[in-house]
């Protein structure tokens, strides 16, 4: 019965955001009152002995009657607390099966109002927060079975004295933790934040903003300081850590990431999960896939090398085997012995160590040691290999062990055409008419006439064109396969078309800034992963010999790291971290600038273009054919190779916003409707938020207003510039 009252009272705080009615959402909350009325004058309190704290929800509510009671005079708590009598009476006396009487809903709002308007420091006020307090930290959206088990547990509240910074990869202590607010009966739900020990679990512990814990009386506390069989010399403190999304840091114990409250140990840098200290380490494994004998936990923080991953760090526990020396991370232990990853064709297996030779990992490019165990292809003739961290990686791994399983025709490789013969064929993406294949070479340069995949102009080479209509693809981007696996995402990836007139102007690429479905694109196929990925992007892979560079490069990040790119040295804003990295110096490029045209047309110039990535040591003056403005040599623009002398800006020629083009409609959030026009009038609109005349090929217009740019039009929205319909 209690779980069937603490529901009741949390749908009615909820009650607020259920609809956006008010007359509906009154009905739904006199509903509501009639039956928590009903089901609290079935438990007749007044015949039975006042409930103890530990009685949970009843306690609560037998409190607030009693304080009720309590009440004489005229204060405002009294004039209520006859309103709360009035109101249970009428909502007692009517028919739930019916509509309310307007007299019913007058009084119910009446009496809601003025609980809103009472102070909130009010005794009253803070018996009531403390309801809802209960109530939320004891509701749970399952069935009633699951409510039952949850409200015999006890949410522990979490109270840590200290604060903690990440620094160069070690933690420090940053001070006494300060409770900034400190006010009286502020412990409400918007105060507090749950914790949850582990990905999926059960919501065991919280923390408030407010207090350290002596408001809460039906919680334990976490001890702020333990001793802990895996970290023995010293004792471990409970700390607080603000942590980013650029700053990680793994548990000791479980080599998982440390949530943002742990315990730790400064004199070791030492931190563990509070799930981790809760539970009891195992002293022994038997584990004879990794090893014949039994391994004893090793309790000190020691540099040894793992003999299954080769890392010699001391930040996770590990297990060995004194005779015969072997040794093993905790985390290395449950390697799984067959996965797939985004880096190569084949399956690939475990094994505890390599054949003589010089191996080198698939991921990270770097040297096997043979002696250690590592990942290898499945295949016999095939000789790819990884380190096993490496080849573990959530950004290459999709975390499925594969052992046993049979292997699946996952469509990789799937024609987008069917051929009709004599460079007839019928694509996916244009059912309802043939294309045909032009095998022209000379046609004259139309910067107009965009490729339908790729979004940019037909310069050279062979193209589709359709039979009855404009649609045309470029030979290499009408064969892209309608499966693929990318490197730089561990699921299998479709190829999209775009499905809807409008386009959300925030669909930007994963890999690169620029909006990505205005052309034909790649959506991951699993359900919940939002990533999505140019065709431009999709045809970039390692290793990557590119102009701006002397040496190949790879993608070698691994997950979280960020890393500068040298060629356009700006910060990246894209969901994926993923750079191409040189192995031979300091050197990295982001999918932005790897996507930039090499060669490109002008219609001023009957030569191809190249890119030019600066001269930190040029003296020459060069000035742009577009803008006429001065070309600083030391940053990338176009130039013709052929003594023509024709230089422009890089973003002139090509734009600031790639693949938009005239005509496209977008939109903002749902509602906002944002149109492309080209930028072909004699006079250069003025951007509604940087103020200067609107320079390249095309223009954004919302709600009247002219914008340069993306990045000014989705400003302008975000500070109000333009109403959002």
């Amino acid at each position: 019965m209690d779980s069937e009252v603490i529901k009741l009272i949390s749908q009615i705080v909820k009650s607020k955001d259920t609809s956006s009615n008010p007359d509906s959402r009154m009905r739904s909350l006199i509903s509501l009152f009639s039956q928590l009325i009903s089901l609290i004058n079935s438990m007749d309190l007044d015949s039975q002995p006042e409930p103890e704290p530990e009685s949970g929800i009843i306690f609560f509510i037998y409190q607030l009657i009693s304080f009720g009671r309590s009440l004489s005079g005229s204060k405002p708590e009294r004039q209520i607390i006859l309103l709360v009598t009035e109101m249970i009476s009428l909502i007692s006396s009517t028919d739930p099966k019916q509509e309310p009487e307007p007299e019913v809903m007058s009084l119910t709002s009446k009496t809601l109002s003025s609980l809103y308007s009472l102070d909130p420091y009010s005794e009253l006020q803070l018996l009531i927060a403390k309801t809802f307090s209960f109530v939320e930290l004891m509701d749970s959206d399952s069935d009633p079975e699951a409510d039952a088990e949850r409200e015999s547990e006890r949410l522990i509240s979490l109270c840590p004295q200290f604060e903690v910074e990440l620094v160069q990869g070690k933690f420090r202590v940053a001070g006494k933790f300060e409770w900034r607010r400190r006010e009286k009966g502020k412990c409400n739900p918007g105060n507090r934040k749950v914790l949850r020990l582990r990905k999926g679990a059960e919501i065991t512990h919280f923390f408030c903003r407010n207090c350290i814990g002596e408001e809460h009386d039906v919680c334990d506390k976490a001890p702020l300081e333990v001793k802990h069989p895996l970290h023995p010399r010293h004792s471990l403190q409970l700390v607080l850590w603000w942590v980013s999304n650029f700053q990680k840091r793994k548990c000791y114990c479980c080599d998982e990431e440390l949530l943002w409250i742990f315990y730790f140990c400064s004199a070791c840098d030492c931190g563990m999960n509070i799930a981790c200290v809760e539970k009891k380490p195992l002293l022994s494994i038997d584990h004879p896939e990794w090893h014949e004998h039994i391994l004893s936990l090793f309790p000190r923080q020691a540099p040894l090398p793992c003999s299954v991953c080769a890392l010699p760090h001391s930040r996770s526990t590990f297990y060995i085997c004194s005779p015969c020396q072997f040794i093993v991370h905790q985390s290395c232990i449950n390697l799984p012995s067959v996965i797939r990853i985004s880096r190569h064709l084949h399956r690939i297996s475990f094994i505890r160590s390599f054949d003589q030779g010089d191996w080198s990992c698939g991921v990270c490019r770097r040297k096997i040691y043979n002696d250690y165990g590592g990942y290898s292809c499945i295949n016999d003739d095939c000789s790819y290999a990884a380190h096993s961290t490496c080849a573990t990686q959530s950004n290459v791994w999709d975390g499925n062990e594969l052992k046993g399983k049979p292997e699946e025709i996952d469509g990789e490789g799937v024609e987008p055409y069917v051929s009709k013969g004599n460079g007839i064929i019928q694509h996916f993406s244009h059912q309802q008419h043939y294309l045909s294949l032009d095998e022209n070479t000379g046609r004259d340069n139309n910067e107009n006439k965009l490729c339908q995949a790729c979004i940019t102009p037909i310069y050279s080479g062979k193209f589709y064109s359709c039979m009855k209509c404009n649609f045309i693809l470029h030979e290499e981007c009408a064969n892209f396969s309608r499966k693929i696996h990318h490197p730089i995402h561990p699921h299998m990836l479709t190829l999209m078309t775009p499905t809807t007139d409008r386009i959300n102007i925030e669909n930007s690429c994963s890999a690169c800034p620029w909006l990505c479905t205005t052309g034909f694109f790649y959506e991951c196929d699993r359900e919940g992963c939002r990533f999505i990925l140019h065709v431009q992007c999709s045809k970039i892979s390692e290793p990557l010999v590119h102009e701006s560079h002397m040496h190949p490069l790879f993608l070698t990040s691994r997950p979280g790291e960020r890393k500068h790119c040298d060629v356009c040295k700006k910060p990246r804003d894209t969901s994926t971290s993923e750079t191409f990295n040189c192995n031979e110096c300091v050197f990295s490029l982001c999918f932005k600038c790897a996507a930039i045209p090499y060669k490109v047309r002008y219609k001023h110039d009957k030569h191809m273009l190249t890119l030019s990535y600066g001269n930190e040591t040029s003296m020459l003056t060069h000035w742009c054919e577009v803008c006429e403005g001065k070309i600083n040599p030391k940053y990338r623009f176009y130039r013709c190779d052929e003594y023509c002398c024709v230089t422009l800006h890089m973003e002139c020629l090509l734009g600031l916003d790639l693949y938009m083009t005239p005509g496209l409609s977008l939109f903002h959030s749902g509602a906002t409707d944002i149109d492309v026009l080209p930028n072909n009038r004699m006079s250069r609109p003025i951007c509604k938020t940087c103020n200067k005349r609107c320079p390249f090929k095309v223009v954004f217009q919302c709600s009247g207003f002219k914008f340069c740019s993306r990045f000014c039009l989705l400003r302008g929205i975000w500070t109000g510039l333009t109403k959002i319909a």
